[in-house]
């Protein structure tokens, strides 16, 4: 048994999800402020669609991320933590309190159904909500509403009403739920994926990991890949000589090739060409290429770096 591949399993990359339902049940959420990106983070756990329950709005750390309807009490938890860590910049941007909570029952009344951000602000101005739309205040003022649990912004970048009917659940939750998608873990881990204070953390109850034995798993992760995200130390594995390659700044990763849970090499694709940059030995990449390809389909090439 080895941490890699407890992770492993517990991401489902090992063990892949059935469907979306079966997926987040395991994962509770996917990193989605790039679309591509959360579709090919579904690819590598076995779903292939992302239709279904799912709502992509602002969670964990502040970004966006894909929940299943039924675990939107995450929103209602994690909301308030980043409405404070926000309020300086709101501020900064002339978007009081008192603004701010008077465009809660606009965005209710103008959001009649989807509609992409520019539309948006105009039907505000409309109803005496005036944001210049060339500033980040319109950014900012939807981030707000979306953690107030007012709106949420679809796959397709619109931007639609919330309605949030889950019963309320506390950190010790969604600890748990970490835990089952990212164990094993520390509660350090825990605090920089979901971005709450770790004074709010304390005592924080034991959680079983699920064993797990190496399987030969090999998976092409993208970038902003919930594998590496869930941690504040990857050093079990990722090696701090590769972390550069991988890790290259903002929060952004490189895609990545795991084998039985390691981090073995990088991948970018140019067309149908999908280059391999090795660490050390070249994984044997030949059947992930070609679902690769068929998910993406193109006539997906393997070539070495």
């Amino acid at each position: 048994m080895t941490l890699p591949a407890q992770r492993m399993r517990a991401q489902r990359l090992s063990h892949p999800a059935a469907d979306v339902t079966d997926l987040f049940a395991s994962v509770l959420a996917l990193q989605a402020q790039d679309v591509p990106a959360a579709r090919l983070a579904a690819r590598a756990r076995g779903v292939r669609s992302l239709d279904g329950p799912l709502v992509r709005t602002w969670a964990m750390r502040g970004t966006l991320h894909l929940l299943h309807e039924d675990d939107l009490w995450v929103v209602d938890l994690l909301g308030p933590t980043f409405i404070a860590a926000g309020r300086r910049r709101r501020e900064q941007l002339g978007l009081t309190d008192e603004l701010c909570e008077r465009a809660l029952p606009a965005l209710r009344e103008v959001l009649t159904e989807p509609v992409e951000r520019a539309e948006l602000v105009r039907r505000l101005a409309d109803v005496g909500i005036v944001l210049d739309p060339k500033s980040q205040a319109p950014a900012h003022l939807l981030a707000f509403a979306a953690n107030s649990g007012v709106l949420c912004r679809g796959l397709d970048d619109t931007y639609r009403l919330l309605r949030i009917e889950c019963e309320p659940r506390d950190v010790v939750e969604l600890w748990r739920r970490y835990r089952r998608a990212y164990g094993p873990a520390t509660p350090d881990d825990f605090a920089a994926w979901s971005g709450l204070p770790k004074r709010q953390l304390e005592g924080l109850p034991e959680v079983a990991d699920e064993p797990a034995e190496p399987t030969g798993a090999v998976r092409m992760l993208g970038h902003f890949d919930t594998y590496l995200l869930g941690y504040r130390d990857r050093a079990a594995v990722l090696s701090a000589e590769h972390a550069p390659l991988v890790q290259t700044g903002g929060g952004f990763l490189t895609p990545h090739v795991v084998v039985d849970g390691r981090v073995v090499a990088v991948w970018r694709r140019d067309g149908p060409t999908i280059t391999v940059r090795p660490f050390g030995e070249r994984p044997h990449l030949a059947d992930e290429v070609a679902d690769l390809g068929r998910f993406l389909d193109v006539d997906a090439r393997l070539t070495w770096a």
